[in-house]
């Protein structure tokens, strides 16, 4: 076999180390990518700074109500402010006692706001606990003067009656127990489909359009009759759809790095095992997926012959990816469980099925082996459609068309 020969068999990969490095290259590209990256770094950093950031409250007591001063100092030390004796207590709510006069006093620090809240245990003319606020207390102040005064009320009565609160509440805790094994919380299954959505929405749309401007890019300007006699078309095509694929993998890998390493610096650390393996389910599924868009919209290129053509050559591609968006991020129950197993939308349902452990081992590789045998198909049904439009000129070509050119000539074979 000649070196002429090796060369044209091996065309495709010169086309497609062109695809990179143009697209690696692109300004517009790059900006884009760092400024994803930037909003991801941002989200992530901004939630792991409202989980840790700590809040003060400035709690007024009257001097005379020893039992309140009790209850807040315990409060602020954090003694008897959770539930759970194994648990550390909150650090991140800080208390401050104000000692006041008298009631009016305490009414008057409330308006003024040198104090958040006033607590009154009863002893002082008011009937009972209260927490007061110039307007509603906030939750957490709430919630945390609400145990410690329970504690302190408990302690007391416990001591009146001759034993111990640990002797009182023996025997009456609760352990939570999950039986399906999964420590992954609905609603964080719920997010990651709406980021992978969105991650295969804007990987399979952005370098998909790339594709077809350059299809039609040399369609328009005649290189591609230049470049079909020396490179077959069919060459020329798989060199696009490798190129772009691996633009497009680069891409979600570079993502998908930064949104882990984010989260191991925020509460999701402890579930990032299972966040890992269905980031790498996903890179998987959108690997082969993708070949299948790139493909097509490689047809979508070929079919336009002016710029102006490609919105409408790009529509129904652009309205099947726009569908899986929507459709697979908020899908639940039996639809999520069907759409795993339908190209495209599997590429972004079985890897959140996976997240959520609904999926059994076997499942990801059947629905895996369909997106495969649907890649195959969309890829021999777009080679054919793409060299039968890209050297008919003078408008738009149908997909019909196409395919009938195609049969009819032996160009680029």
């Amino acid at each position: 076999m000649s070196r002429r020969d090796d060369g044209v068999r091996n065309a495709w990969m010169v086309v497609a180390t062109r695809e990179i490095v143009v697209r690696a290259l692109n300004k517009g590209f790059l900006i884009g990518l760092l400024v994803t990256i930037a909003l991801i770094g941002g989200l992530i950093g901004f939630s792991a700074y409202m989980e840790n950031r700590a809040e003060s409250f400035d709690v007024a007591v009257v001097a005379g109500d020893d039992d309140a001063a009790a209850a807040l100092q315990a409060a602020a030390e954090g003694r008897g402010t959770t539930d759970e004796p194994d648990q550390e207590p909150d650090d991140t709510v800080g208390l401050t006692v104000v000692r006041v006069a008298d009631a009016d006093a305490a009414e008057a620090a409330l308006q003024d706001e040198t104090a958040d809240a006033w607590l009154s245990s009863g002893t002082t003319g008011s009937p009972g606990w209260t927490l007061s606020g110039w307007r509603e207390p906030d939750g957490t102040l709430a919630r945390l003067i609400g145990t410690a005064v329970r504690d302190q009320v408990l302690t007391d009565r416990a001591a009146d009656a001759g034993t111990t609160v640990d002797a009182l509440t023996a025997g009456s805790e609760v352990e939570t127990e999950r039986l399906d094994g999964n420590p992954v919380d609905p609603q964080v299954a719920l997010v990651a489909g709406f980021l992978l959505a969105f991650l295969f929405f804007m990987g399979a749309v952005g370098s998909g359009s790339m594709i077809a401007g350059s299809v039609i890019e040399e369609k328009q300007s005649r290189l591609v009759e230049i470049i079909a006699t020396a490179v077959p078309l069919r060459q020329l095509l798989a060199g696009k759809i490798v190129g772009s694929s691996v633009i497009a993998l680069g891409q979600n890998l570079v993502l998908a790095a930064v949104g882990l390493v984010g989260a191991s610096f925020t509460d999701l650390s402890a579930i990032l095992p299972s966040m890992t393996a269905t980031m790498l389910w996903f890179v998987v599924f959108f690997t082969v997926g993708f070949v299948a868009v790139a493909a097509l919209y490689a047809v979508a290129g070929s079919l336009a012959s002016r710029t102006e053509d490609l919105q409408y050559t790009t529509s129904p591609l652009m309205m099947l990816l726009m569908g899986v968006y929507v459709v697979t991020f908020s899908a639940d129950g039996v639809l999520e469980r069907v759409l795993s197993y339908i190209p495209p939308a599997s590429i972004v349902s079985m890897p959140v099925r996976v997240l959520d452990g609904d999926a059994l081992w076997w499942e990801p590789l059947v629905s895996l082996a369909i997106l495969v045998v649907a890649t195959l198909g969309a890829v021999l049904l777009s080679e054919r459609a793409y060299r039968g439009a890209l050297m008919q000129t003078g408008g738009r070509v149908s997909w019909r068309s196409a395919i009938a050119a195609e049969r009819g000539t032996t160009l680029g074979t």
